[in-house]
């Protein structure tokens, strides 16, 4: 067995580098580097070394390999953190059956075979493997470990030897594919957690300043939520992506993270994934605690007349019994959908926590983070149709959330026409949903109807809407109905290829917020920033802990 990659002992070491220390190293370098002494050049950030950016996926593997897939698993997802050659028997290597780690072994070695299908079916999330030598795997052992490759085990073929094999694979470029775009914002983030944003802001004209880039946004969510210290439940706390979501928010500081779900459970599927969770990450038993909420649940809700029979079975839903920490404020923010709806998610939200007193209804929001900044998309979950008040609420709430989150608020309700130019219900609706907005918050820069090419492009505007404060530099749109909504932003991150951060609920007296079941861990981690940061209504005195 040789060892060609080895990643894990390395990335430990690399995230206990804080963003802290890596500008501590940045301004010794100002103080003591005769280069930066004179003041000629300055040193805007410092990038450690970091081994999670060069973990590739096994398709990549698979491409560069040009490797038959036997079976293709989770072979998109998963990421190569280590790469070992196997030859000797597994009681001498079953060390490197570990999650992450690429095995390179002869196809006719079933014993490796099968101690690798044994590791997948135990939990161990393998990148893969990759067979070798010029014949084929026989089908009494592929059908034997049928179940394992099952699993989401990626499984694939070359025709060459295993030493040669594994010289290709470490002739590998380390350069970012372009349809990766998990490992890309992974890079951006990181790059941008480590320069400095006061010093890269001086020299930025102020028609710059007001486009935030993608990067530029999360980096500031991060530093956002890290200055708020906020405690917030995860009530899917055994699901894979989440504990590897409140592992990297302890680690950067973004929230203390409360995983609930059985403790052990935890443990046991952090060990799988290759994660060591600190004593610091705080995890909640239900069955330990579930008892004590009975009577508070059912003075909540005592006009359903619930029995304690009905409120002990409601609170056996971890999704319900973190709601009802959030109400008695024993947290600060409750983040799930992982593996749950959204209706699982916002329903206990709906019953417990309620609307805010100046909220006419809950709603939502996507931040769409487009390649040069990032704009607000409202309401693309939440509100099927809705009527003009709703509508005008809806556009008011999403100016808000976007001014919390340091974007300015450039409001479009959109329509199929632009101005006074079109008629018909629908066109008349949001023209009258407008109006109504205007009325009640005079003080926005709002516009509509206004059709999304005359909202978003300044060369459209200037012949649709000359006159309108919003056309061609909108930054919140807001969608007539659900059907519009949800297709629009789902039509521009698919054909785009871009991150979108959401849904983001809005509304609420207290913030609950939604998951996508496809998340991925960064979508999970700027998720519970967010939920953070929204537990203060303004970001004064938060916008420059940066």
């Amino acid at each position: 067995m040789v060892p060609i990659v080895d990643t894990h002992e390395a990335n430990a070491a690399q995230q206990s580098l804080t963003t802290e220390q890596t500008q501590a190293a940045v301004e010794r370098l100002h103080r003591e580097c005769q280069l930066f002494a004179d003041g000629t050049f300055e040193l805007l950030g410092a990038i450690p070394d970091n081994s999670r950016l060069h973990a590739f996926r096994a398709i990549d593997v698979a491409r560069h390999l040009h490797a038959e897939v036997i079976s293709e698993g989770e072979i998109v997802q998963r990421r190569v953190h280590s790469v070992a050659l196997c030859a000797r028997t597994v009681s001498h290597i079953y060390h490197v059956f570990a999650p992450g780690a690429l095995l390179i072994m002869p196809v006719d070695r079933e014993d490796l075979i099968m101690a690798a299908s044994l590791a997948a079916l135990n939990g161990v999330v393998l990148a893969g493997i990759v067979l070798t030598s010029n014949t084929e795997l026989d089908s009494n052992i592929a059908a034997f470990c049928q179940r394992a490759f099952a699993s989401g085990l990626p499984v694939m073929k070359v025709r060459t030897g295993s030493y040669q094999t594994a010289l290709d694979l470490s002739r590998m470029s380390k350069e970012v594919p372009a349809d990766d775009l998990e490992r890309m914002n992974l890079v951006m983030d990181f790059i941008a957690r480590h320069v400095s944003g006061e010093r890269l802001e001086k020299h930025c004209n102020s028609e710059l300043a007001v486009r935030m880039s993608p990067a530029a946004f999360r980096h500031k969510l991060a530093s956002w939520a890290r200055g708020l210290d906020r405690r917030i439940i995860l009530p899917e706390g055994n699901e894979p992506r989440t504990i590897a979501a409140a592992l990297a928010c302890h680690q950067r500081k973004i929230a203390r993270c409360v995983l609930l779900g059985n403790p052990d459970e935890i443990r046991r599927v952090a060990s799988a994934n290759g994660m060591v969770l600190p004593e610091a990450i705080e995890m909640i038993d239900p069955g330990a605690c579930r008892g004590r909420y009975v009577a508070p649940l059912m003075e909540m809700r005592k006009h359903k007349n619930l029995s304690e029979k009905a409120a002990l079975e409601l609170l056996e839903d971890n999704v319900m019994l973190g709601t009802m920490m959030l109400a008695l404020d024993e947290v600060d923010g409750l983040v799930s959908g992982a593996v749950h709806s959204s209706a699982h998610t916002i329903r206990p939200a709906l019953q417990l926590i309620k609307t805010h007193p100046e909220a006419r209804v809950v709603s939502s929001v996507f931040f769409m983070c487009l390649p040069e900044q990032v704009v607000v998309y409202g309401d693309c979950a939440v509100n099927p149709n809705p009527d003009a008040e709703t509508l005008a609420d809806i556009a008011i709430q999403s100016a808000e959330t976007a001014e919390q989150f340091g974007i300015p608020a450039r409001i479009a309700l959109i329509s199929y026409s632009t101005g006074e130019s079109g008629t018909g219900v629908d066109v008349d609706h949001v023209r009258e949903a407008t109006a109504i907005a205007k009325t009640l918050r005079p003080d926005l820069v709002l516009d509509g109807p206004l059709q999304y090419d005359a909202a978003a492009i300044a060369e459209v505007a200037a012949t649709k809407a000359p006159n309108s404060p919003v056309a061609g530099q909108a930054t919140v749109f807001v969608f007539p109905d659900l059907n519009t909504g949800n297709t629009t932003y789902k039509a521009v991150q698919r054909s785009a290829n871009l991150v979108s951060i959401g849904p983001v609920l809005q509304g609420l007296r207290k913030p609950v917020n939604d998951l996508s079941r496809g998340a991925l861990v960064d979508d999970i981690i700027y998720t519970i920033a967010v939920t953070a940061i929204q537990t203060t209504r303004s970001l004064k005195g938060v916008l420059g802990a940066d």
